[in-house]
């Protein structure tokens, strides 16, 4: 394999990436060129935010070719369109052979939620303090613990465990909530989402870690719960505020998560009619919010 590398203003990032598609990359990816330096710039989006730049105000541009010569002629095609005025090629480098699997897996550590409460990649021993352990390796689907708001609902649920409870996950993703859940002993888990992805995400989890679970689309949810969960985003949490509240059992827990610190208010607001929301933990700029019905 051979990188092609570029020198990119923020203006031209998407054109050329496209250009280098076109070109027959096998990737294209894009890195901050000042990064570790003074000129470092942050480059990130947060929900209810505008979008972030396509590029940093100095991009490096690297496009993934089979041969040396595939990069070489990529690059003098390039060098001849009128939109890469501005731009300049760094040069042509040979990519190392690398146990590609075995870079990627290191990359995934265990993730502790409690000193007893690990999530550890099937690649990995658990650890010796580890007394309950969740078996995830990452996916398609979110949710993986190495997500603030992932841990924190981890965390309540090791401290809240919902022993012979009926519980709801809805927003499953991956179904590590639902599985934690089944881990600190609840009766019947119920995990809901509308991507059918994640549905079969949490199945497969779920018997990977020998778990009872009834997953499926949002319809599978009935009745009441002991305690119901949702890790979304702060928008579908409002509009859903009704509907999960409807769920709760008297005297049941509700536990949101997926909120940054500067929603707490309108999250609070908007479940008002329903329940009075706390702010129960916190990590990163992220909440979670709870309430008992």
């Amino acid at each position: 394999m051979h990188e092609l590398r570029l020198l990119v203003p923020q203006d031209l990032v998407e054109t050329v990436s496209d250009a280098l598609d076109a070109l027959d990359a096998l990737s294209v990816s894009v890195e901050d060129a000042d990064a570790q330096t003074d000129a470092e710039q942050a480059l990130f989006g947060e929900p209810g935010m505008p979008p972030p730049k396509e590029g940093w105000q100095r991009s490096r541009v690297i496009a993934l070719y089979a041969t040396e010569a595939l990069a070489r002629d990529a690059a003098q095609v390039l060098a001849a369109q009128d939109f890469f005025d501005g731009c300049q090629t760094l040069g042509v480098a040979d990519v190392p052979d690398q146990d590609w699997v075995r870079l990627t897996q290191s990359q995934f550590a265990p993730v502790e939620i409690t000193p007893e409460f690990w999530i550890v990649p099937t690649w990995h021993e658990p650890p010796a303090q580890a007394r309950k352990v969740i078996r995830l390796d990452p996916g398609l689907a979110f949710g993986t613990g190495t997500h603030p708001t992932t841990r924190m609902c981890l965390r309540w649920i090791a401290t809240h465990p919902p022993a012979n409870q009926r519980v709801l996950d809805y927003g499953c993703g991956s179904g590590i909530l639902a599985i934690g859940a089944a881990k600190y002993g609840a009766a019947q888990i119920d995990a809901v989402d509308i991507d059918e992805a994640a549905v079969e995400s949490t199945r497969l989890n779920a018997e990977a870690n020998a778990v009872q679970l009834q997953t499926g689309l949002p319809d599978v949810a009935q009745g009441c719960y002991q305690t119901v969960l949702a890790n979304i985003l702060a928008t579908p949490l409002k509009v859903l505020a009704p509907l999960l509240c409807r769920y709760v059992a008297p005297g049941g827990a509700l536990v949101l998560a997926g909120i940054l610190e500067r929603q707490a208010e309108e999250l609070t607001l908007a479940y008002a009619p329903f329940a009075q929301l706390q702010v129960s933990d916190s990590e990163d700029g992220w909440i979670l919010m709870t309430a008992r019905l």
